[in-house]
């Protein structure tokens, strides 16, 4: 029943954006560049012009630089690329959530998207997986200063799925792969979940929750060790990657 507005950045991206806004009803689409301040402006200004006021914020922003997400972290995480990967993926949603607060109102929530490369070393993940560890800490600190308006802030931790953003990872393939063989579930992350989880956290249906990082992942997060039983199927698929894969 919301009324919903998206953002995109250039003209490359609205054409992936303007089908998913026509799919909920939505002709209100607004271009912005997060690391554009006056972009950033023009779009809240826009938003408040026709709402005067907002009820939640959804942060789906992440960008590093494919030759950032390849190979070693430690050699090829150059000064630019880190900076822009925490521009981007990170700051971005800091700056998104102040400009959000002045036009939310109370009881309002936020929830943005991170991945476990921010808790555990993922091949090639690399420089997203510290700017996902300093998002997730953004969004806690951002949880305590909102909290008082009872604003809920939250980070869902979704599984691999096949978007954009998987393919320009290195291993996307072998992540999709072991993921599935590893989870606990058995099974990829279905984006149906994903949405669920977000309907849940910017809704009634999450009140009280603040400040969480909710995993979403099949429960691969949980799994420390794959069973006895489940240890040859993860060795063949191992065994049998390509180079490709790796």
């Amino acid at each position: 029943g919301a009324e919903l507005a998206f953002t995109f950045q250039g003209e490359k991206l609205e054409r992936r954006v303007k089908p998913l806004a026509a799919s909920v009803g939505s002709e209100f689409l607004l271009d912005c560049d997060v690391t554009n301040d006056d972009q950033m402006d023009a779009a809240f200004a826009a938003l408040e012009a026709k709402w005067g006021k907002i009820d939640f914020l959804v942060h789906a922003i992440a960008f590093a630089g494919k030759e950032q997400l390849e190979g070693s972290f430690v050699d090829n995480t150059t000064r630019e690329g880190f900076k822009s990967a925490l521009d981007i993926s990170a700051y971005s949603f800091v700056d998104a959530a102040r400009r959000a607060s002045h036009i939310m109102n109370d009881d309002g929530a936020m929830v943005t998207l991170t991945y476990l490369g921010s808790e555990r070393v993922v091949p090639n993940y690399n420089v997203m997986g510290v700017a996902k560890a300093a998002l997730e800490a953004s969004m806690r600190y951002i949880a305590a200063d909102l909290g008082p308006r009872g604003i809920c802030v939250n980070a869902i931790s979704a599984g691999p799925i096949k978007t954009l953003a998987a393919a320009g990872i290195g291993s996307g393939r072998h992540m999709f792969r072991f993921n599935k063989a590893a989870s606990a579930m058995q099974d990829n992350t279905d984006s149906k979940g994903v949405a669920g989880a977000a309907l849940y956290l910017l809704s009634e249906l999450g009140l009280s929750c603040t400040g969480e990082t909710h995993h979403v992942d099949s429960g691969y997060h949980v799994v420390g060790m794959v069973a006895v039983d489940e240890a040859a199927a993860v060795a063949d698929l191992l065994s049998g990657l390509n180079p490709d894969d790796a």
